[in-house]
């Protein structure tokens, strides 16, 4: 079984935010899922395929994966492309970088016990790059001061600054199921203050189970969320409101209500998921019951279905185009956009308010539209 950091990179964002979360959470057991081991087939099958096209001698891992697929070999290959384009970049200022996959970073100086594992580290004169894969779906992962990378990063110049002369970080995120490749650059001296201001001081408050608990977008890995007092309290404020009367409310109010309603969401379904799991194990609330839910007849065994329907003299299947993602899949990248680049469109997105730091561009409204035309006018 994997070692694992008590305060480890991975959860960087929560504990930095949060410090007495990380002593909470540590005698909780770890939560697996289909999804997480489907991440960790990715990430071995994207270590496979980088090694083998830097010439090393590595073995492939497809046969032992339990969740791989063509997506996922997509997935890899594309993460193996971008690795070595990122290679070839720092064979501009450096004649001999180097490539390291699944590499052990060491940054207990700044982090008691503090180590992580980097997907790949390319070591160069001037500039250390740091590049991370990401197989979820579900969370847009952005590079800027992310605290997983700065760790990771501070855990390589540990090994390599002085063998190098590096004077620039780069961090990259690599999620290509969610189309996102960001990468943020920052100075080694800048990544080292922030180590030495930051970094260091929050995890000794964390270590020792000490600091304030802080409530906000890092609670949504944190094991003790359905349960936590001061998320609770968070979004709670907005029982301040009378949603009885919403025509009451002000465009003042419903700006100071847009920001937590996801928040609040998201914290009302984890506390229905907990309670439910409660429930079930035997814990009674007031008021609630278990019932069955509302479930559709099911068949038995669809072949047998399909040669009784067959014999009866009908069709029972039922046929249509795959959807582009399927489609993609079944011909690859390269050979759906020789074939088919020129039969799709993508129609307009639905409309999303999001907050202004969102990287989107702004949607052309009814309004802007209007008052375009009415420049024009005048």
């Amino acid at each position: 079984m994997a070692k694992h950091a008590f305060l480890s990179a991975s959860a960087s964002h929560r504990w930095l935010n949060c410090p007495p979360s990380a002593k909470l959470c540590e005698s909780l057991p770890d939560q697996t899922s289909t999804y997480a081991q489907e991440g960790t087939d990715c990430h071995e099958l994207c270590a496979y395929l980088v090694e083998k096209a830097l010439g090393r001698n590595v073995t492939d891992p497809t046969k032992h994966l339990s969740y791989y697929n063509t997506e996922m070999q997509n997935c890899a290959e594309e993460y193996c492309n971008f690795v070595l384009e990122q290679l070839e970049e720092a064979k501009v200022h450096c004649k001999d970088p180097q490539v390291i996959v699944e590499q052990r970073l060491d940054f207990s100086r700044f982090v008691e016990n503090g180590f992580g594992t980097g997907d790949c580290v390319i070591v160069a004169d001037d500039v250390l790059h740091i590049i991370d894969y990401k197989h979820g779906l579900g969370v847009l992962v952005e590079a800027q001061n992310n605290s997983q990378l700065f760790c990771y990063a501070i855990g390589a110049l540990e090994i390599f600054d002085g063998i190098y002369d590096i004077n620039e970080v780069k961090i990259s995120i690599f999620q290509p199921r969610r189309g996102n490749v960001d990468t943020f650059s920052i100075s080694k001296d800048e990544l080292l203050t922030w180590a030495n201001e930051v970094l260091e001081p929050t995890a000794k408050l964390a270590y020792e189970g000490k600091g304030e608990f802080n409530a906000g977008g890092h609670c949504q890995f944190c094991k003790v969320k359905a349960t936590c007092r001061k998320r609770a309290e968070h979004n709670l404020e907005l029982a301040k409101y009378d949603f009885e009367v919403p025509a009451t409310l002000d465009d003042i109010e419903i700006a100071a209500i847009l920001p937590k309603i996801d928040q609040l969401i998201s914290w009302s379904n984890d506390i229905k998921d907990y309670a439910l799991q409660q429930a079930q194990s035997g814990t009674h609330y007031e008021g609630f019951k278990v019932v069955e839910g509302r479930s559709n007849r099911k068949y038995t065994d669809e072949v047998v279905v399909a040669e009784s329907v067959t014999k009866a003299g009908f069709d029972p299947y039922e046929k249509k185009v795959l959807g582009v993602t399927a489609m993609t899949t079944l011909l690859g990248k390269k050979r759906f956009e020789e074939l088919l680049g020129e039969l799709t469109y993508k129609p307009p997105g639905k409309p999303a308010l999001v907050p202004e730091s969102d990287k989107r561009p702004v949607m052309n409204t009814a309004i802007n539209d209007f008052n375009e035309n009415f420049k024009e006018e005048i």
